[in-house]
């Protein structure tokens, strides 16, 4: 069974109800996940043509959590996101296509620690509901790694029996939540 196309319109993100995490290696044998948890987005879609929609997200990043205050603070530093200096991250799509019924390719530029580059995700497209307020709300899946190197996140430390404290490869999935602005 196929997955509707997405109504067209306006969209805009839910951050009560959206997730815009990572996932990265930790010691060589671990997983440290986290998120951010401040982030505004804005979309639309185009269901006749997709090539004509757009995404466009903001992340606070010292909004990030990943559950331990010492490993935030020093994710914080210069030696990672240097907050202070660079406080959004910040992705603005160039392009939207269909992949099949229920996937869209979406590229865009990803700036992070004040580089930009381009990144392409994925978004499933889990179908739309009407909540109990009347808000129309489509939600959407995606996943993409990235090198944090590639984006001047370069701090690591070597571990005693080889290897290093940071893989290089970082998971980042956004699972989104986002209402359908009033025509």
């Amino acid at each position: 069974m196929s997955t509707p196309t997405p109504p067209s319109g306006t969209y805009t993100l839910d951050p009560t109800h959206s997730r815009v995490g990572f996932v990265a290696r930790h010691a060589m044998v671990t997983k440290v996940r986290g998120s951010f948890n401040e982030f505004t987005g804005k979309g639309t879609f185009d269901g006749t043509d997709p090539s004509r929609s757009s995404l466009e997200v903001t992340i606070q990043a010292a909004s990030i959590d990943t559950r331990n205050a010492d490993r935030d603070a020093h994710l914080r530093s210069n030696d990672f996101f240097d907050m202070e200096k660079f406080p959004e991250i910040r992705f603005v799509s160039t392009a939207v296509v269909p992949v099949d019924d229920s996937t869209y390719r979406v590229t865009g530029d990803l700036t992070i620690k004040g580089v930009t580059k381009p990144v392409t995700i994925d978004f499933e497209y889990n179908g739309t509901a009407v909540d109990p307020y009347g808000n129309l709300r489509l939600g959407l899946e995606g996943r993409v790694t990235i090198n944090r190197k590639d984006w001047g996140v370069n701090w690591n430390a070597a571990l005693e029996a080889g290897g290093v404290l940071v893989g290089e490869k970082v998971d980042l999935e956004l699972e989104v939540s986002a209402i359908k602005d009033a025509a």
